[in-house]
């Protein structure tokens, strides 16, 4: 199971409706600008500065995003990435989800020297270990042990890393 925090929305309405409770939309639409221009930026320094001190985002050093990956334009700063990680071409980091009746929130932890395959989905309260590989295509819906190989949807192991 995932560790994200349930928030039941009781107005009749369907979660997304209620996004404003989630982050305000200016916010929203200031994180929205920012990860847009991110997703083109070849330049992995200034893509990192921007995430870190823009967002909130927690990049360690050496940490190389693909061109096109996307976070989260709600809570971006819920996101960690370890050293020496790489998160491959248009692979997208959520930390929330909205529902019918509820919407989810949780942190994603991406351990050190982790390989992130592209077209890569990663859902929220998702942590994965250290030393680890989400092969490319593949949807994260549960915790990634330390120094295994998944892929699939949903992702399982497939083999230890190696």
């Amino acid at each position: 199971m995932r560790n994200v925090k349930r928030n039941k929305v009781t107005n009749g309405k369907n979660s997304m409706q209620s996004m404003g409770q989630v982050c305000s939309l200016p916010r929203a639409a200031y994180n929205f600008i920012i990860i847009t221009l991110c997703r083109y930026i070849p330049f992995l320094g200034v893509k990192n500065f921007m995430y870190r001190h823009l967002l909130g985002i927690k990049i360690a050093k050496n940490v190389s995003v693909g061109l096109m990956a996307m976070f989260d334009i709600f809570l971006p700063h819920l996101i960690s990435i370890g050293e020496n990680s790489v998160i491959g071409y248009n692979a997208t980091i959520l930390t929330h989800e909205f529902l019918v009746n509820e919407y989810r929130t949780g942190e994603v932890n991406i351990g050190r020297e982790v390989m992130i395959g592209a077209n890569t989905t990663i859902l929220p309260g998702v942590t994965i270990g250290d030393g680890s590989m989400v092969a490319a295509g593949s949807v994260v819906t549960g915790d990634v042990p330390p120094g295994v190989v998944v892929g699939g949807v949903p992702a399982r192991v497939i083999k230890t890393a190696g």
